[in-house]
């Protein structure tokens, strides 16, 4: 085996042009850790947000990527040998960590290394990560819980996912149909309302083809139970309109310095709860909740991509990484991913 290997590095903020393709030096497993030939990459837009704001502190050159998917093919002390071998897919490999998945070979801590079933292919496994912990945190936040989704964990409850055909409101669907909820969305096209039909939405709503909350209210005549909110924005009239009383608004992604206003006596009448979303900083306790819940989803095959799941794939060399970003950063509908090990 060759003892260097490919990467994608930045040393300095800027555009997608401060990606370089690099040869770099074969990293080995320490104690805890595995290493794993990376098939498949997955890029998200934390990915091109962190690469504007420049590097951390004590990190001269970053390799981007938190999500991918590949085979552990080295482990390090404290780690089962058995393990050689096993399909992964891989979160937070560039979390506070200077080595992300856009290079042929990264290093992550054993529990970062989640095993992907036979039946799931590696674009499957580099699309969880990121979308999938987010939606999971999203739908188990409100006060009657549950901690950790399960089949029929939502039953009886009615879930509304702002933002249907993008990557996190695919996953919530995906999620909040395997654990028994009755799902809706809002989305601004028909051709996002497919797509979001394709992940297996019960009700899609066009916002700019009719009233939202006249339509939502509607179909769920006692209002929403939980809000997956992608523009809160945007939305939150929409959404105090629409929430049943102890609703919870989780709110994952924000544009810039966003702030939201709301009915403050509206909100104490029906004890509605906005509730932010960061998965890089949500409790160690429900990161395990949903690390453990994506993979039972994975096992019941309730998790799936490609436009037939709702979630077309844009594909993109190890040497094009800066196209990639440059393609999430101008919202492409879908997931982009990095093809590392390409024909694997």
């Amino acid at each position: 085996m060759s003892r260097t290997m490919k990467a994608i590095v930045y040393t300095a903020a800027g555009g997608p042009e401060v990606l370089t393709l690099v040869e770099r030096p074969l990293p080995e497993p320490g104690d805890g850790q595995v290493r794993v030939r990376v098939h498949v990459s997955g890029v998200n837009p934390t990915d091109w947000k962190s690469r504007t704001a420049g590097l951390a502190p004590g990190i001269s050159a970053q390799v981007p990527g938190q999500d991918g998917a590949g085979v552990i093919d080295a482990v390090g002390s404290g780690v089962d040998r058995g393990r050689i071998g096993e399909r992964v897919w891989l979160w937070e490999a560039a979390g506070l960590r200077a080595d992300g998945t856009a290079q042929e070979y990264t290093v992550v801590p054993q529990q970062q290394a989640v095993a992907l079933p036979t039946a799931a292919s590696f674009d499957l496994g580099a699309a969880l990560g990121i979308p999938a912990l987010t939606a999971h945190r999203a739908l188990t936040v409100a006060d009657r819980g549950p901690e950790r989704l399960a089949p029929g964990a939502l039953a009886g409850r009615t879930v509304l996912v702002a933002g249907g055909a993008g990557a996190v409101g695919n996953a919530a669907i995906q999620l909040a149909r395997w654990a028994g909820a009755t799902v809706l969305t809002t989305v601004s096209s028909p051709a996002k309302a497919a797509l979001a039909r394709a992940a297996g939405a019960h009700q899609v709503v066009d916002y700019r083809a009719e009233d939202a909350a006249t339509a939502i209210r509607a179909l769920a005549p006692g209002g929403v139970d939980i809000i997956v909110e992608v523009s809160a924005e945007q939305n939150a009239v929409l959404d105090h309109a629409v929430a049943a009383p102890n609703a919870v608004i989780a709110c994952y992604a924000a544009n810039g310095r966003a702030e939201v206003h709301y009915p403050v006596r509206e909100s104490m009448d029906a004890n509605l709860r906005w509730q932010g979303i960061l998965v890089y900083t949500m409790p160690v306790e429900a990161k395990a909740h949903a690390v453990a819940a994506v993979s039972a989803a994975l096992a019941d095959g309730a998790l799936r991509v490609g436009e037939a799941a709702g979630l077309p794939l844009h594909r993109f060399p190890l040497e094009k990484t800066g196209d990639a970003h440059a393609a999430v950063e101008n919202a492409a509908v879908g997931k982009v991913l990095v093809d590392v090990a390409p024909g694997s």
